[in-house]
């Protein structure tokens, strides 16, 4: 081999090099949908954040926005690198950031699916969702899969129209906590929620049984992912999800809901809430407002 190929070959992995070390050397933001208040998710995360700054030897910073878009967004402009999403809001991350869905939280029990529910005051007369016909309802985000995909579906299969048009009064809470508490304080007659959020605020006693009934709820839906950038290298990809999935081995893991580990998932786990929007026509507009 001549000097000249040996100098190019080397400037070309010294490159090579350079590129790859400032990939793993650059820091890490992990980005969190706000399903309850921001404070609330941070401090959920945060043991998950420190274990993963230790094992991939990166610092790694958290972000939060205002609504699910927001963050959708963050990703979207490559700010974010890893983030938490709800299933509705990951297949809206994949179509505008080539988000990957890699790993989902197990809840004890082994459950990594929940359910989206319908919540009304102890008092109220209703007994099915037909019932709430003209009435004032909250659900979460349009961007929210227990909080809005699956409830407008199950208005749509039980009634043949959207909830704009069923309900009399129809908005968005911003997050789950927010709508359980719109019923307990009567600001509305029903919303939606997850099998999640409410035995939480059960537990902790900012609802009971009596101020917010459960009217009904859904079948299972896959659970909601922690994703990644599809552009991030592969080698740190796999760095990422081999860390996520083994946390449980070195500390007690944590995340939304009572979570004892992650196991690993991939895009094509989530085909049923791509079918639903399609089944529904959704438009992209509607679910990023």
């Amino acid at each position: 081999m001549s000097v000249r190929k040996m100098l190019v070959g080397l400037a070309v992995t010294s490159l090579l090099v350079s590129m790859y070390g400032t990939a793993l050397a650059k820091d890490l933001v992990m980005g969190l949908i706000p399903a309850e208040n921001n404070e609330e998710m941070v401090a959920k995360f945060e043991p998950m954040r420190a274990y993963l700054e230790k094992k991939l030897g990166v610092k790694v910073k958290v972000f939060t926005a205002t609504d699910y878009t927001g963050v959708i967004e963050a990703m979207k402009k490559k700010r974010v690198d890893i983030a938490w999403f709800g299933p509705l809001s990951y297949y809206l991350a994949e179509q505008e950031a080539g988000a990957e869905a890699f790993a989902v939280g197990v809840r004890e029990g082994g459950k990594s699916t929940y359910r989206s529910i319908f919540v009304v005051p102890g008092d109220s007369p209703a007994k099915s969702l037909k019932d709430l016909k003209g009435k004032s309802v909250a659900f979460v985000d349009p961007a929210s899969t227990s909080g809005g995909l699956m409830p407008t579906y199950m208005v749509k299969k039980a009634t043949g129209m959207m909830p704009e048009q069923f309900f009399g009064k129809f908005t968005y809470a911003g997050s789950h906590d927010a709508a359980e508490l719109a019923v307990k304080n009567r600001t509305v007659d029903a919303a939606a929620d997850n099998d999640i959020t409410y035995p939480k605020m059960l537990a902790k006693g900012l609802i009971t049984k009596e101020s917010n009934r459960i009217l009904l709820e859904s079948s299972d839906l896959p659970g909601s992912p922690l994703v990644y950038r599809g552009d991030l290298p592969a080698d740190l990809k796999h760095k990422i999800q081999d860390a996520i999935i083994n946390a449980h081995k070195d500390v007690k893991v944590s995340g939304y809901g009572n979570i004892i580990r992650y196991e690993a998932v991939k895009p094509a786990d989530y085909q049923l809430i791509r079918n639903m929007v399609k089944e529904l026509g959704l438009r992209k507009e509607q679910m990023l407002k």
